[in-house]
């Protein structure tokens, strides 16, 4: 394949590191949202009690205070990842769509990217304002970045829109990977492997 219908090695790195840690994010987010807000506090646990991974913390935490700010430190690193990713984007132009793509196929795939791109960074935005309005303000992985100013208002409204971004990108997401299963396996127009590496 030629590679100017490729996409750059950066683009497709940053393409699958970001779904891979969306997915995992909506994982963690129905997960935590289940534990009980009272419980024994530890400073050891174990990722989703599925005894596959062990993650220690310096002090103390609850398990849901310790996913919530799992949540809230990797939604921070994606973030910056979609500002890196809509920078690259900006400044290298991504190749044009196929030919063998219909005119309303084209117009479908660059109106799910542009909502797809806007939906990545209202999602963190709406988490981040929402944290700030609670008591515990945000940490990045133990390092305080935003302090809490408690404010019940501010947090609910941005609590709703956090969770209807959220639905929002879960059914954009659904459809943009029904989409590239159409392309690869019905098409076969080698769409898949524009965002694949190069040798």
């Amino acid at each position: 394949m030629n590679n100017n219908t490729k996409y750059t090695n950066v683009a497709i790195a940053l393409h699958w590191l970001i779904g891979i840690a969306i997915l995992f994010m909506f994982i963690l987010g129905w997960f935590m949202t289940e534990l009980p807000k009272e419980s024994a506090k530890t400073t050891s646990f174990d990722i989703f009690n599925l005894g596959l991974m062990t993650w220690e913390v310096v002090k103390e935490e609850s398990p849901r205070a310790f996913y919530f700010n799992l949540h809230k430190s990797i939604g921070l690193t994606i973030l910056m990842l979609i500002i890196l990713r809509m920078y690259w984007r900006f400044t290298h132009r991504p190749p044009a769509f196929l030919n063998s793509m219909k005119l309303w196929e084209k117009r479908l795939a660059k109106a799910t990217h542009h909502s797809l791109y806007l939906l990545m960074f209202l999602i963190p935005l709406s988490g981040i304002i929402m944290s700030a309005g609670s008591k515990y303000g945000i940490k990045w992985f133990g390092i305080k970045v935003i302090p809490g100013f408690d404010d019940k208002a501010i947090r609910e409204l941005f609590f709703e829109f956090h969770e209807i971004f959220g639905l929002l990108l879960l059914l954009l997401l659904i459809f943009h990977i029904l989409g590239a299963i159409k392309h690869s396996i019905i098409d076969r127009d080698g769409t898949l492997r524009r965002m694949w590496f190069s040798k």
